[in-house]
């Protein structure tokens, strides 16, 4: 049983088709991307996967619970986490409490107090130096690069100990180098049995990590396959990549992540 499955899933907005019948599904232990042009409804997916947006129709279900109506700390608790498309840093927090305060909250949905010990300060700088950001500790969060900030995101979805991470756009503002390190560590927590369903726009990261991918167009799957089988795809080509079925896709030639 696939850990998340997105079930037919519909997102009007007024007169606009926002999620036209989109059906996934999510493997555990797997890191599946999620792409397509600006505007395909991605976010809008994320957004009802993770209780912020109600879809018109369809379900949701995580462990094969519809979680549909789930209030988000509810989804939370269930091992639900996520980082935005539009940075949601608390800007006047130093990059190390932005970590405490995901703790705080972590600890306050599970009904439990948590002390301001060694422990804990251990834990703030594990995180931060897990993503390749302790350096910036002390620093203000509205300070940093935005890289950084992105960083920074994942290391507080992290602090929630996610058994499902939905990453938004987490490349974006990484250097090369800082994007090659990022997918060691996406690769590093799917094989410590996190789960995770990333929205991307490096071709690169995406064909190098991901063990499935699934391409939405106007809000629905228009294609889903292996990086290779994406790769090759004449359908996703034309609708995503901009070319035409008559002209041969020079896409990222990268190692296929075994399945």
């Amino acid at each position: 049983m696939p850990l998340l499955h997105v079930d037919d899933v519909v997102v009007r907005f007024g007169g606009v088709t926002a999620v036209n019948q989109a059906s996934f599904e999510v493997e555990s232990g797997t890191i599946t991307g999620l792409i397509g042009p600006n505007g395909a409804g991605k976010t809008t997916c994320f957004n009802v996967i993770t209780g912020l947006q109600a879809p018109t129709s369809g379900r949701v279900l995580l462990d094969g619970k519809n979680i549909t109506r789930m209030p988000v700390p509810r989804r939370a608790r269930h091992g639900m986490g996520r980082t935005f498309q539009r940075l949601e840093a608390f800007g006047s927090l130093t990059v190390e409490d932005n970590v405490r305060v995901a703790l705080d909250v972590h600890e306050g949905l599970r009904g439990m107090m948590r002390p301001d010990d060694e422990a804990t300060f251990q834990r703030i700088d594990e995180l931060l130096d897990r993503v390749g950001i302790l350096g910036y500790a002390e620093e203000r969060a509205d300070s940093v690069p935005t890289g950084t900030a992105r960083l920074l995101e994942v290391a507080r979805a992290l602090a929630c100990n996610p058994r499902l991470l939905l990453l938004d756009e987490p490349s974006s503002g990484l250097d090369e180098a800082e994007t090659d390190a990022f997918g060691n560590l996406l690769l590093e927590l799917a094989a410590e049995g996190r789960t995770i369903l990333m929205v991307e726009h490096d071709m690169d990261l995406v064909m190098r990590v991901c063990h499935e991918i699934h391409v939405l167009d106007f809000g629905s799957i228009i294609a889903t396959g292996t990086p290779e089988e994406i790769r090759n795809s004449p359908v996703v080509q034309k609708a995503y990549l901009g070319y035409s079925e008559d002209e041969t896709a020079e896409l990222p030639v990268t190692e296929e992540v075994a399945r």
